[in-house]
């Protein structure tokens, strides 16, 4: 009896040590990123009955079954899902600002208004030289504003490209990661305080990983994970076992991107990458439509031109030069080459007529609405996916701090716990004691 008992002490003692060496642990790390509180599963050691009756209850004590990750699969899904949708909006958002700022802070809509209102105060008095220049400093003021915005936009282009190609680079470094990771939780054993370090290390890589692209994970009974990064076909996992398909990047000649999973064309549902692709093709969108005004502008000015007369009484040249927001330019320097008079009109004709054409084909043309449609586009872009984001930011908030309060270390817990092990350390103590003592007894008798 007193080797049972003190058998069974032994036990809770060695039970109670390790429960409190997992709350040390726990209190150790409570502020280290991605740790998981551990708690410690206890099971009654099965034997055969006590006196060897199988009909008796087994007196063998406890022991430790397993320690237990405190994180629901679920949830950390939801984490990552939500995280996901979050990046992705927050790189788009990001991306749209910069664009909305290069075309608001370039000045080309003040800049073809000013154009226009040159041109209507040339009416007055046609011939006027100091008239004529305000009209040409005002193209040439017009044309660099273009130019500006072209290049802005180009560079917000640039820096996006930069941020998806480093974007690409990580995702490639932690599925390498992962893919070490799933090899070593091959090689460790169930339970073992390593295996559980390697399930923290496991987890903060999806969690890592799912800021980059939208990810599906299916996990093996060993707790390696095979990773499946937005859609492809034929569909081809990121990360199975330990090894890994590279992702790529690849740049249009008008400034989107597109993206490669083992060479093949891959689909982004979510994650920055997402984000800074939609953010691309509104900037080459846009990059187009201010094109497509400055050859507009471009044409319906030169167009005007040929049908009148220039103050020297030659037929009207071109005054704007271009194609495109980042080639127009002023065609001549010379105030007395704006065609403002009828076409065979005399030298200094005091005639609008043609200014008047040109005032009108400006008006159907309408440079500054256009401009001024292209600006209320990004804007409504931009706060459209802002509400979005806020709304998807929240949700994603929520999802975290569910997963926190489970996976959390809460110091007034683990303090408890510190008391009840070490109760519970002492309890088993002075059940050894008394089991020595009961057997000392028992060796005195005569």
């Amino acid at each position: 009896m007193a080797s049972d008992l003190l058998s069974i002490g032994l036990s809770g003692a060695k039970a109670a040590r390790i429960g409190l060496d997992v709350t040390a642990q726990n209190i150790a790390n409570a502020a280290t990123d991605g740790y998981v509180r551990r708690s410690v599963g206890l099971t009654e050691v099965a034997s055969t009955g006590y006196n060897q009756n199988t009909r008796d209850v087994s007196l063998s004590g406890v022991r430790v079954d397993r320690i237990v990750r405190n994180a629901d699969a679920f949830r950390q899904s939801e984490v990552r899902r939500t995280g996901s949708d979050t990046a992705r909006a927050n790189a788009e958002v990001t991306g749209l600002g910069n664009v909305e700022s290069a075309l608001e802070q370039s000045g080309v809509y003040g800049a073809i208004t000013g154009f226009e209102s040159a041109l209507q105060k040339l009416k007055e008095d046609p011939v006027d030289t100091s008239l004529r220049a305000s009209v040409i400093e005002a193209g040439r003021t017009m044309g660099a504003t273009f130019q500006i915005a072209a290049k802005e936009l180009g560079a917000v282009g640039k820096g996006l490209q930069f941020e998806a190609s480093d974007g690409v680079t990580q995702v490639n470094r932690i599925a390498g990661e992962l893919a070490r990771t799933n090899l070593r939780l091959s090689r460790a054993a169930d339970a073992s305080s390593d295996q559980t370090a390697l399930f923290d290390q496991r987890d903060t890589l999806l969690a890592d990983l799912s800021q980059y692209g939208d990810i599906t994970t299916s996990l093996a009974q060993d707790g390696s994970v095979t990773v499946t990064l937005g859609s492809s076909t034929p569909a081809t996992p990121l990360v199975s076992g330990g090894d890994t398909v590279a992702l790529a990047m690849t740049t249009a000649t008008n400034g989107t991107a597109s993206y490669t999973l083992d060479g093949n064309a891959l689909t982004l549902g979510g994650g920055s990458l997402a984000g800074q692709q939609l953010a691309l093709g509104k900037r080459a969108q846009l990059a187009d439509d201010l094109d497509n005004l400055a050859k507009a502008v471009v044409t319906t000015v030169n167009d005007a031109q040929g049908t009148g007369t220039d103050r020297n009484g030659d037929p009207g040249a071109d005054l704007l030069s271009g194609d495109s927001a980042a080639t127009i330019a002023l065609a001549t320097s010379d105030p007395a080459k704006i065609a403002t008079a009828p076409v065979n009109s005399p030298k200094d004709s005091r005639d609008p007529g043609n200014l008047e054409a040109l005032r009108s084909a400006l008006d159907t043309a309408d440079p500054a609405g256009r401009m001024d449609a292209i600006l209320f586009d990004v804007s409504a872009s931009v706060s459209g996916r802002t509400v979005t984001r806020d709304a998807l930011a929240t949700i994603s908030s929520a999802a975290k701090t569910a997963l926190a309060a489970q996976t959390g270390v809460d110091l007034d817990t683990e303090g408890v716990n510190l008391v009840r092990y070490q109760q519970a350390f002492q309890a088993s103590g002075r059940v050894m004691q008394v089991a020595a003592s009961l057997f000392d007894s028992l060796l005195q008798i005569r």
